[in-house]
């Protein structure tokens, strides 16, 4: 296996960028992209641990760690991590006046200790097609992540294939047609209700006849407890295998960030059944508990391969913990 790699230059200043015109004055660093998406995690944490200091310095006493506590959890970083933190800052500054930068401190250097191997590049076959098969309950964002993915790689200079195979929905069949037809890949469809597997094998044997670099499978929602589903999962896995042996090369699991710590229980139930090996962390800029992302890589030892930043088929960003670190206390 080996990382992705772009096969051509991104835009210029002056070419068009889905629809749009790109100005050297508006691209970004990651960090100021991680600080637009956490703004409202930021401003949950800053607002309330300021509201710890009323005077110049607060003495470190249990009370204060107990505020100090209930703060970091209401970021959906977890109980674990909370604890952490708390219990650092109490080995640091028990007893003593401190600012609330020095607590900040702190935090940054817990959070981006917990995260620094969590992240991770898209995988990519050492022989095409590259196979990304993508999971996730119904509203999560899987349709526009699975967007603004082949988007990202088309940009990237690639060929590639969608998969329409989740053909229990016909809106989200419709959705990821249109989405193709914005980005200018191909896909294949299903009849609605028609066997998902029957697309996917069109679909990889297609992108191996036809010499794509990346097919991504989309695949109906569902709920982690629905065992006849996750069934269906497998046989999609084994078809790819028959094409593809070493196939799919990629399962990803789109989360939603808005769904807090009820997403925990999502990327355990389809880490165990689909054998998932990254995170699409969706609808980050839209929450204050933008924290969810420490528990979930702590708990399922899943890299976050990416974040979605925003509604544009250019806001998926590559997830950098030492970036999000800094920019979710900065």
């Amino acid at each position: 296996m080996v990382f992705w790699r772009k096969k051509k230059e991104p835009p210029t200043a002056t070419e068009s960028v889905e629809g749009g015109v790109q100005t050297a004055g508006s691209q970004t660093t990651k960090v100021s992209w991680f600080r637009k998406v956490l703004e409202k995690t930021n401003q949950l944490l800053r607002t309330d641990i300021r509201d710890l200091w009323k005077d110049e310095g607060r003495l470190v006493d249990e009370t204060f760690l107990s505020d100090l506590y209930a703060i970091l959890v209401r970021t959906d970083m977890g109980a674990s991590m909370a604890t952490t933190i708390v219990d650092s800052v109490r080995r640091q500054y028990a007893s003593r006046k401190v600012e609330m930068e020095e607590v900040l401190s702190v935090v940054r250097e817990r959070v981006s200790e917990s995260l620094k191997s969590r992240g991770g590049s898209l995988r990519m076959a050492e022989q095409s097609p590259t196979i990304i098969l993508v999971v996730g309950v119904n509203g999560s964002g899987k349709t526009t992540s699975i967007a603004k993915l082949a988007s990202k790689l088309t940009r990237a200079g690639n060929r590639v294939l969608l998969a329409a195979g989740d053909t229990f929905r016909a809106a989200a069949v419709a959705q990821l047609r249109v989405w193709s037809e914005r980005i200018g890949c191909d896909i294949v469809l299903g009849e609605q209700g028609a066997d998902p597997g029957s697309v996917v094998f069109r679909a990889v044997q297609r992108a191996v006849d036809e010499s794509y670099d990346v097919c991504i499978i989309d695949t109906a929602g569902r709920l982690q407890t629905q065992s006849n589903l996750m069934q269906q999962l497998e046989k999609i896995k084994r078809v790819i295998q028959k094409q593809v042996p070493e196939g799919p090369h990629e399962v990803l699991l789109v989360l939603d960030a808005t769904a807090g710590q009820n997403a925990i229980s999502q990327a355990k139930g389809f880490s165990d059944a689909a054998n998932c090996t990254g995170i699409i962390l969706a609808k980050l800029d839209g929450t204050a508990k933008g924290g969810v992302i420490i528990p979930i890589a702590e708990q399922f030892g899943l890299p976050v391969k990416f974040i979605g930043v925003g509604e544009q088929l250019t806001d998926l960003e590559e997830f950098v913990p030492d970036e999000f670190s800094s920019a979710l206390f900065s």
